[in-house]
């Protein structure tokens, strides 16, 4: 139960976002509140041991190059709290059926030199991003306003407002750096004929050259924890296991926030907003699902190319059409029977994920939104393809269909991700296209998840901003 009667600012949803907004609000206030409806807080950064004893798996968020750039998280000395960095030797690996792979090097020059005939083009289309990674970011995760870096904004415009359909035909020989690149944009979650698709590709490249894709030692929850530790140390107060469904279930506050999506906001009653602004918010699009597996195993996933062992991360397509064919299904509701998959293999830098000798791995792929469907054969028949024998080392897995994920996790309406559709009419618009997308149309009541800008993505900075709008 809260100490208080009544506090300067109340924040509900201690994922990064409400966590983000809790730790700037302890900052500016006296009094501040975090409640969470779970036992344990996190959100989209818990982890948990779901399959075998000892065996630490990432519920959702696994692999960090937002975190680790984020400007909010690192002005924070988060390490003080327990927070640890680790960086595999390649960021990213993306094998093909036939043997080869390619990979994101954390080298700029070495990734474009294995680029072979796309090397020069790699390397003039990243260069100056990853030269000028920390004021083009800075820019770019941010709510909508006028850049801080106009000439470096126009050039990412003119390239990151194209499809990634667009952009890999004109800049590309080789269909392999063409699936290359289509997987680094489906982070998205969008078809990739679709417009600013090419702007999630670039920004994954860039941070995979110019800071990494990190994991963290002993799992994601350490960075909720570290957070925690921050808010706590400053005089915060958190309470777990607290469900919010009226206005009512808060105690008196000069501000709330709310680190939800526009649908959970919509069923808390008594909150005093406006039929116009819930008509708005009612009208928010969300995106594909997720469905999640993770796997204890006895040794590493045996991976044809030797390449994929080094790297923290994977993506699985083996050409551009295969991987925007499986995002075009999901957008219309059907299955894809190759999707494209995303995963994770912190265990092989990361030895506390895991018994001695044993290892850990995450995937996902999209599914249609809300399917109730358990495609964790289809993803392991998927990875069979490309790494012979790994049903044979399995132990144990759990698997979450995007219904399961939901349940889990509310905000993942549906099984998105993301917090919402984040296509080019709801980038910077989200979750209603006003001067402040933070405000609500109650004066003290503000709104903190991934469904506000910048979006989905663990950074804190919807937070951030959020807790930033009670000065203006």
């Amino acid at each position: 139960m809260p100490k208080r009667d009544c506090y300067d600012a109340v924040v509900v949803g201690a994922g990064p976002n409400g966590l983000s907004a809790a730790i700037t609000l302890i900052n500016e206030f006296k009094d501040v509140l975090l409640l969470e409806s779970r036992e344990t807080i996190g959100g989209g950064v818990r982890s948990a041991e779901v399959t075998l004893p000892n065996f630490i798996h990432d519920i959702c968020s696994a692999v960090h190059p937002l975190a680790i750039f984020s400007p909010f998280f690192r002005q924070l000395d988060l390490h003080n709290y327990g927070l640890s960095w680790i960086q595999p030797e390649i960021p990213l690996a993306h094998p093909f059926e036939d043997g080869s792979a390619l990979c994101l090097h954390r080298s700029l020059e070495i990734t474009s030199d294995a680029l072979g005939a796309d090397g020069k083009a790699y390397k003039d289309l990243l260069a100056p991003f990853v030269e000028n990674h920390e004021k083009i970011l800075s820019d770019i995760l941010a709510p909508l306003h006028f850049p801080k870096n106009p000439f470096l904004m126009g050039f990412f415009a003119m390239n990151g407002l194209r499809s990634i359909k667009c952009l890999v035909n004109k800049k590309f020989k080789r269909e392999q750096t063409r699936a290359l690149f289509a997987g680094l944009a489906s982070h998205g979650m969008i078809p990739l004929d679709k417009p600013a698709t090419a702007a999630f590709g670039i920004v994954l490249a860039t941070l995979a050259h110019a800071i990494g894709w990190p994991i963290i030692k002993g799992g994601s929850q350490k960075l909720a924890d570290a957070l925690a530790g921050y808010f706590s140390h400053k005089g915060g107060e958190i309470v777990t296991g607290k469900t919010i469904h009226s206005f009512h279930d808060l105690p008196k506050a000069k501000y709330y926030f709310f680190d939800v999506t526009p649908r959970q906001l919509l069923t808390i009653t008594e909150l005093g907003l406006s039929e116009r602004y819930r008509r708005k918010l009612a009208a928010f699009r969300y995106g594909p699902g997720v469905c999640k597996v993770d796997w204890a195993l006895k040794e590493p996933i045996p991976w044809k190319v030797n390449i994929c062992k080094k790297a923290g991360t994977i993506h699985l397509g083996n050409s551009y059409e295969e991987i925007n064919s499986s995002l075009r299904h999901v957008g219309m509701g059907r299955m894809c029977s190759f999707p494209y998959l995303v995963i994770a293999q912190q265990s092989l830098f990361d030895p506390s994920r895991a018994p001695d000798g044993k290892h850990t791995a995450w995937a996902y792929c999209h599914v249609p939104h809300g399917s109730r469907e358990d495609v964790a054969d289809l993803i392991e028949d998927r990875i069979e393809r490309y790494a012979p024998g790994f049903r044979e080392v399995i132990l144990d897995k759990s698997s979450m269909s995007a219904a399961a994920m939901e349940i889990y996790n509310p905000n993942y309406v549906g099984g998105d991700i993301n917090g919402g559709v984040q296509d080019l009419g709801q980038l910077y618009t989200r979750p209603v296209m006003t001067l402040s997308p933070y405000r609500t149309s109650a004066k003290n009541i503000f709104i903190c998840s991934s469904s506000t800008p910048p979006g989905g993505g663990v950074h804190g900075l919807c937070g951030y901003y959020a807790a930033q709008a009670v000065r203006k």
